[in-house]
């Protein structure tokens, strides 16, 4: 027995009418009438008295009437719950050190809004967000935006700007001091993000460090913040990070202001407006609600 047995019968006796009920279902009324008899013959029992031009439900078939229509209903609520289930889905991609702040407020705000809306975490690097928007591969993404140009045909909305630090391990000369002079972080090694998946970090990092030195000296790059903690934490060299990398290093590292004071590092939402979904676009305004109002007026810097 298959549904569609169970929906041939229930036609049929809505219909009291094979010839109806055949037309009603797009097949054969002969094709009907057969499939009928099988399920009375796998039930054992007949389900219809018929007559020359009326069936009427026999005391079974009126009992297999109700039983019918309430698995079939449960069959189409579950159907409907699946298509529901995968529209009412966010795949948010992020860029962990600069989110770690403003996208579990984010989160929280969404959750609250919105408790049936679930959705999937992506950790991913710069390039690979702006890969997967563009690709489809997740719905919005969370990342630095100091290059506008790179999201050419994209929504972009800035939901935050944050302060460079400098990062070194315990111990450094540098931890002694309220504020680190870029004169002096510019002479150090450097730890920082590749250039491959992380092309923004190594641009930003030329340009604040320009008025005191050609290039700077990277001792290592790396593909994420977990292994850039550990670089500078094995005493690698010095980073230059967002002030927000505390939360995650926790006491592994020590972060200081720097001085002279250089502009505030943008962050944004990025989604394809023409594929965003009517879940994506309740996230992005509960990422609107979330976001950081920079103190001051200071600059954001592009590069």
């Amino acid at each position: 027995m298959e549904l569609r047995h169970l929906r041939y019968f229930l036609a049929v006796a809505e219909e009291q009418n094979v010839s109806r009920a055949a037309l009603r279902l797009h097949i054969s009324q002969p094709a009907l009438s057969r499939q009928i008899k099988d399920l009375e013959t796998e039930l054992g029992t007949a389900l219809f008295e018929r007559s020359a031009n009326l069936v009427r439900l026999t005391d079974a078939g009126k009992i297999f009437q109700h039983d019918c229509r309430l698995i079939l209903r449960r069959v189409d609520d579950a159907v409907e719950k699946v298509k529901q289930g995968k529209q009412q889905q966010v795949r948010i991609g992020y860029a962990s050190s600069p989110t770690s702040e403003i996208l579990p407020r984010a989160l929280a705000l969404f959750q609250k809004s919105h408790p049936d809306i679930a959705y999937s975490l992506h950790d991913m690097t710069s390039r690979g967000l702006l890969n997967s928007v563009r690709d489809n591969k997740i719905d919005v993404a969370l990342t630095v935006s100091v290059a506008p140009g790179d999201f050419a045909g994209l929504g972009v909305e800035q939901i935050g700007a944050y302060e460079m630090h400098v990062a070194v391990p315990k111990g450094h000369r540098f931890e002694k001091l309220k504020k680190v002079p870029l004169a002096d972080i510019a002479r150090e090694p450097h730890v920082t993000w590749t250039r491959d998946e992380h092309p923004e970090g190594y641009s930003v990092l030329k340009k604040i460090l320009s008025p005191y030195i050609d290039a700077p000296n990277i001792s290592i790059e790396c593909d994420g913040a977990p292994s850039l903690i550990t670089a500078v934490e094995s005493g690698k060299g010095v980073a230059l990070v967002f002030e927000t990398l505390a939360k995650i290093a926790g006491k592994r590292l020590v972060l200081r202001p720097i001085t002279p004071s250089i502009p505030l590092l943008p962050i944004s939402i990025i989604y394809d407006e023409g594929r965003l979904t009517p879940a994506g676009k309740n996230f992005v305004t509960a990422v609107r609600a979330a976001q950081r109002k920079p103190k001051g007026k200071r600059a954001v810097v592009a590069v």
